[in-house]
């Protein structure tokens, strides 16, 4: 698995997120800075820097989330999961450089950004596919189950709880992504529904639920938080440049 990552480029930052985090742990504590609001008293997920999350290769381990999570798989969800494990992940669709999607964006090791707009929120990211994803603010419903496009990361509709919490509401996956590393899957069915809190100026809490009847016989719910870094900017990131993960597992050099 660390040879796999390793030769994907994605094992450093991993590594150097995990670093400045143990870092900070062993400096002196400070008072967090308060969070910062818009205008109209909601919380600000902005700011001239980045959030940057550790690498979280499985939602469901209390190695990477603040709580272990018993998956209740259907047969079928098991059944791959198994199977993704038994060949060590060599099918994983990020290892072909394609949309890690949701919620696996936000675990991967790569920083992201959110441009907020009265209408919608937009969120870049910097690694895997570099994409951005768009949320919708202004009160839409979802697109009718058989008229939706499926897509890699699906229709977002956002909504607020209070001012603190930023919520997002996403169906309409093509159902090609893992959730994780480990191969937690995923089909058309899914549906997530994503928390997003800002308790301080240099931390977000990000929950995710997660339904999808094909493969999970009820919902779970995972959470972790992510650090701002104040000052970093997104850099340019192109995944099928020099990408030897294919060679790894097995498959031919890309031309």
């Amino acid at each position: 698995m660390i040879k796999k990552f390793l030769a994907a480029g994605v094992l450093p930052l991993a590594f150097a997120a995990l670093a400045a985090a143990q870092t900070e742990g062993s400096a002196p504590a400070a008072s967090p800075q308060p969070t910062p609001r818009l205008a109209n008293g909601k919380v600000d997920f902005g700011g001239k820097g980045v959030w940057a999350p550790i690498w979280v290769l499985d939602w469901a381990d209390k190695k990477y989330v603040e709580h272990p999570v018993d998956v209740p798989f259907t047969d079928l969800g098991l059944k791959l999961y198994k199977e993704r494990r038994a060949n060590d992940s060599k099918d994983d669709p990020e290892g072909y450089c394609l949309p890690p999607g949701v919620p696996r964006y936000t675990g991967t090791p790569y920083p992201f950004q959110f441009l907020q707009m009265p209408d919608r929120i937009v969120i870049l990211y910097e690694g895997a596919s570099h994409m951005y994803r768009q949320v919708f603010m202004d009160g839409r419903k979802h697109t009718p189950k058989d008229q939706l496009n499926p897509t890699w990361l699906g229709e977002s509709i956002g909504s607020w709880e209070g001012n603190d919490t930023l919520v997002v509401d996403t169906i309409g996956f093509n159902g090609r992504t893992w959730l994780d590393y480990v191969g937690h899957p995923a089909s058309e069915d899914l549906h997530v529904v994503e928390k997003f809190r800002r308790p301080d100026y240099q931390t977000l809490e990000y929950e995710a639920t997660i339904v999808d009847p094909q493969m999970y016989t009820k919902p779970w719910t995972t959470n972790f938080r992510v650090k701002f870094r104040p000052g970093w900017d997104l850099l340019e990131y192109v995944c099928l440049e020099n990408n030897k993960d294919l060679m790894h597992l097995g498959t031919k050099e890309p031309k």
